[in-house]
Formats: structure tokens, sequence, C-alpha cells
């Protein structure tokens, strides 16, 4: 039996790079050594398998070798400063990588509308290196006008483009048969088109494709690089006035080159929107101001006041329609966005005057402050779901493995043994829509996880856990604040503290019975917790959608007429009420915590049983008026 009759010869081939025809070897090897058929069919699947390896081992070789040229090609076009040397070296490197029998490169003439031949590299017709392509006409004026990559395996029988007598005759005494054209490309600008071209039908495959676009696109930088160099010889050689300018745009182009390897650093260290404007300013001197989406600070540098609003809001727009940094007095502003969403803006008051060089700074600096709002958001929506998972099954009942709860409250910095209160925000600070609660719920997340606490949407209901004792001071600092993040009167209900995880889900349900108290005594848009309220609030805590009504007809009905006499004539019947009440009925003590004689303490009894009735002091008829003098009180607390 033959030695060559094993899958690890295959291996053995593949370590030494054998030529493909090799792999044959074995297969024959075993075949004269008789093997059966089912050890044939194993080696011949192994050869399969070998052969697969060895075209991707030979394709990641080749991609290496591309790769190095590319690398190498960059190199050498960063040590040209002659624009013709650049442009020779591009087209020689491409017909290099590609193995291509002709490489040539046309570019844009604006003035004439067509692009005209300027550099060949192997190529033997004068009138082929002669050629004009018109905007649109053969492969490379359709390049040229599209801005797109085209290939053809045989342009003179490619029907896909507008042939010319002229073009094709030029590309027949050439001999080219296979053309890939890719455009040279300066932004949104194409500025020439980069050809590689056989003189035999052959298709290009993608990967040459994909490289030289790539070398195109390092070729058109390097263009645009040596076209600025000359250029400024020229003028140093021409102009001896424009000295300071041209040291100017100099010193632009390396602060430029500074500030995106300071921006590029603290994108991937991590750094913020104040790193970022801190850049800036170092770079470019002056103050800046970076803003979100709603005119709030982000940060500050130097000295510097805050525009009105609608000046930032008129200049972002035009920031945005322009696609550029724009002045506005000795102010620039550059919008921050991230697609057709505005983020926000840079505002820069620089100490000299910024060419064009120091405005890509800046709008460079805006591209890196989306980049950082936008991670920054995704970590915190991210931090936000983990946050209100937690305080869902907190609330929720039964509560279940308490130690796993303590254990991810601490994760996020959160110790649920420590007194927290909880805040339930009402239905009025939810718009129809769901980018209204959205937004409710990133503020109240926000908020919460500011303070150490928690916030999620349950039942309806945006809920908050607050690291603290004060319910009452909490439901109206979250009332405030979220009323002017809306626009609308936000009503928030609070219960507390609680000192264990057991103890939340009362809370949750006592400060949502409180809220619904709320409404029921007309002070929407206010906060308040169970305390505050007593216990007549936690009863009107249970009622319906009648609440308010219900309760505006027994004020009106046990105590609308004293109510009235007050509002009209400016007396103090209802304080004289409570006063008496709140002392057991005592004329004399009544009179002392009012500061007025017993006379006009008993006057005043006298007109409020005038008004309601002399049976108003009878014991069941005074309970009514007692609640009826605590709901009213409840309805307007106290500022």
């Amino acid at each position: 039996m033959s030695t060559m009759s094993s899958p690890v010869d295959f291996l053995e081939l593949l370590a030494r790079e054998a030529a493909a025809v090799e792999f044959e070897g074995p297969l024959v090897a075993a075949r004269a050594a008789g093997l059966p058929p089912d050890r044939l069919a194993e080696l011949e699947q192994a050869k399969s398998v070998a052969l697969r390896v060895r075209a991707l081992l030979e394709r990641r070789r080749r991609r290496e070798s591309e790769l190095s040229g590319l690398y190498d090609t960059v190199s050498d076009l960063a040590g040209l400063r002659d624009l013709d040397d650049v442009l020779r070296a591009i087209v020689h490197r491409a017909r290099h990588l590609l193995g291509a029998d002709v490489a040539y490169m046309t570019l844009n003439d604006d003035e004439r509308g067509d692009t005209y031949m300027r550099v060949t590299d192997g190529s033997v017709s004068a009138r082929f290196q002669r050629l004009r392509l018109p905007m649109g006409a053969g492969l490379g004026g359709l390049v040229a006008q599209s801005g797109a990559p085209y290939v053809t395996a045989n342009y003179g029988e490619d029907a896909r483009f507008h042939h010319t007598g002229e073009i094709d005759a030029g590309v027949g005494e050439e001999g080219l048969v296979a053309i890939l054209g890719v455009p040279l490309r300066l932004g949104s600008t194409s500025i020439g088109v980069l050809y590689a071209a056989n003189r035999s039908a052959r298709p290009f495959v993608r990967e040459e494709v994909a490289l030289l676009v790539s070398l195109a696109a390092h070729a058109a930088v390097a263009i645009d690089t040596a076209r600025l160099l000359t250029e400024t010889r020229s003028a140093l050689a021409e102009l001896s006035a424009a000295n300071t300018t041209i040291r100017a745009h100099s010193s632009s182009v390396e602060r430029a080159a500074a500030a995106h390897d300071r921006m590029t650093a603290l994108v991937l260290r991590g750094g913020g929107v104040e790193d970022v404007a801190a850049a800036v300013t170092e770079v470019l001197g002056g103050a800046l101001l970076a803003l979100d989406a709603e005119g709030r600070l982000l940060a500050r540098v130097g000295e510097i006041e805050e525009p009105d609003r609608a000046d930032i809001v008129e200049a972002v727009a035009a920031s945005r329609t322009e696609g550029r940094s724009v002045r506005r007095g000795p102010l620039w502003y550059a919008a921050v966005v991230a697609g057709a969403e505005n983020l926000g803006a840079l505002v820069l008051r620089p100490d000299d005057e910024l060419v064009d060089a120091d405005q890509r700074i800046l709008e460079r600096a805006a591209l890196v402050t989306a980049l950082l709002l936008l991670f920054r958001r995704t970590v915190a929506e991210a931090e936000g779901r983990v946050r209100g998972e937690l305080l869902d099954d907190l609330i929720a009942r039964p509560l279940r493995d308490t130690d796993a709860l303590r254990s991810r409250a601490r994760r996020l910095g959160v110790d649920l043994d420590a007194p927290h209160v909880l805040v339930a925000v009402g239905d009025d600070a939810i718009a129809a829509t769901g980018s209204a609660r959205q937004r409710v719920l990133s503020w109240a997340t926000t908020y919460a996880s500011a303070r150490g606490g928690l916030a999620a949407a349950r039942d309806g209901r945006v809920v908050l856990m607050l690291p603290g004792l004060d319910a009452g001071g909490s439901a109206r600092a979250v009332a405030r604040d979220l009323s002017r993040v809306t626009g609308r009167p936000v009503t928030a209900g609070a219960s507390g503290p609680s000192n264990t995880p057991a103890a939340l889900a009362g809370t949750f349900q006592e400060a949502d019975r409180c809220l619904t108290a709320l409404g029921a005594l007309g002070r929407a848009g206010q906060g308040a917790s169970t305390v505050e309220l007593g216990f007549v609030g936690l009863l009107l805590g249970t009622v319906g959608d009648r609440g308010e009504k219900d309760v505006t007809e027994f004020l009106s009905a046990t105590v609308g007429p004293v109510l009235d006499y007050d509002a009209r004539r400016g007396t103090a019947l209802v304080k004289t009420l409570e006063a008496y009440f709140g002392v057991g009925g005592s004329l004399a003590r009544a009179a002392e915590q009012l500061h007025v004689h017993v006379n006009t303490v008993t006057q005043r009894l006298e007109r409020v049983g005038q008004l309601l009735g002399v049976d108003w002091q009878r014991p069941e008829r005074a309970l009514e008026v007692q609640l009826a003098l605590r709901l009213h009180r409840l309805r307007a607390p106290a500022g």
C-alpha cells in the first residue's frame, strides 16, 4: 500500500504550500493501491476540504499582499509633494497592485464640463493618451458623472455604456478589453476617475474593485494635499504679500491634525463633552459653549455668555441646512446632529479669525460631540432599563428572592435597607404620543439615577424611588421639575419612607392612592404625601372618576354659604370655625388663638348659624362641617 493514502497527507501538502495539481497524488496512489471505495470517498472528501483551505489561505495571502501594497502606497504618497509625482505614483501602484496591463487616470475639467486623460502607465497608444471623455460618455464618463464604480469584462460589447467613435477608437488602438473605473472623491465631490484595464476579456472580481476603491480614496486625499502644497508654493513664489496668510493656513492644517488626533484619542479613551470643548479651545483659542437640543448647558470653557434662545435656534437651523458651521456676529455655531435628529450645538467665540481648516475643526468637534451624546444616551437607556426592571420587581407582589434583589441593587449603587420614598406621577404628565411617554420616563430615569434612586413605568404611572425621608418634599420637587420639562402641570403623590424591600410594594400603593386623592381634591399639578393628606386623603384615594365632582358637591352643600360669604366679604368665618373646632368648642381659647375678643368669636359664630342653620352644632351636623373644613383645607393647601 502506498504511503500517500491518508488524509494526513493533505495536511503535509498544505504545510509545504504544494500546487493544486499535487493534491491529486494521494488519490492516485490510493487507487493504485486498490483501497476500497469508502476509503477513496474519504480521501476525495479530504482532498476537497484541503483544496478549499488552500484557496482560503491563498486569498488571505493575496489580501495580505494587497493590504501591504496599499500600506506601501499610502506611505509613498505621504512622502510626495509634487502633484505630477503623486499622480504617476498612484497610477503605477494601481497597475502593480491589480496586476493589470494598463492603469490610467482622468481628472475632471470643470470649465469644459468633461474629463481628460491625465496620467497613464503601460499605455502604448498616443491617441488613447490624449482622450477626453464627455460626462456620461463611455465607462469613464459615466463613472465621473455618477460617482460610482463601473466594471466591464468586455467594453466593446457592453451595451450599458454610451459609445462614441473617438472613445472606441482610442480604446481599440490601445487594445483594451476589460476595464474597471472607480471615482476619485473628495467628500461628496468627484474629481476624476482611476482605471485598471486588461487587453484580454477577464472580469475584475469584487476584491479587486474594493482594492482600487481603497486606493482611489487615499489617492484623492493625496492629490488634494499635493494640489494644496503646489498652490501654496506657487503663491509663495508669486505673492510675497501672502506670506502671512499661507503661514496661517499651514498653522490651521497643523491645528486640524492635532485636533483630529486629540479628539480621536478622546473617543477611544471614553472622554466626555467637556473634554471635547477643552480640546477645541486649546487648539483654536477663545471660549466655547456646548448645548443640548433644548438649549441647556452641557459644558462651558472660558468666559462666554449664553446667546438668546432664538439666536441659537436660528443659527443651528442654518448650520444644519448648510452642512457646516456658520457665523453670527462674533460667535460661530456648529450644529450637533445625528442623521435628522438635532442633538444640540457648539458655540465658539474665537480669539482670532477662523480660516476654513479652523471651521473644519469646529465641525469635527460637533461630530465627535454627537457620537459621545449618542453613546451616552445608549448607555443611559441600557442602565435605565436595568434600573426600571429592578424597581418593577421591587413593587410587584409577591416579592421574590429579597437577597437577589439586594444584590442587584448594590450593583447599581442602591441600598435597599436605607430609607426611600416612592413618588407616583400622574397621567397628566404623559401626552397621548409614545414619544412623550418615553420622554417622561427618560427624564424620570435620569432624575432618579442622579440621586441614587430608581424609576420605572408601571400601570400607566411613572414611579420613582428616591432616597430620603421627606416624601412630600420629593413629590413637590418631582411635580415642579417635570412640569418644566413637559410644559404642562404634573401631579405627584408620594409615600414613605420605607426601610426594607418588603415594604416598597405597600409604599407604592399608598403613593398611588395619594395621587388619586390629589385628583379628587382638585389639586392637579401639585405634589403631596399621604402623611400630608392624612386620613381623609387616604379615603379619597379609593374614589373613582367622580371623586373631584363628589368633593365639590359635598363642600357646596355643607359649608358652601360660609365659603361664599368669606369670598365676597373678605371675612374670616372659615378660620374662626377651624379654631373653634380645634380647641374643642371653647370660645375663650378660640379667641386667644385668633388674637381677637371673645365677643368677636361669638358674633362670627352667630353669622355662621345664620348661613348654615341653627342646627349646625348638633353632633352629626358638626361632624360633617368639620370634615368639609378639612377637605377645603386639603384642596387649597398653604403655599
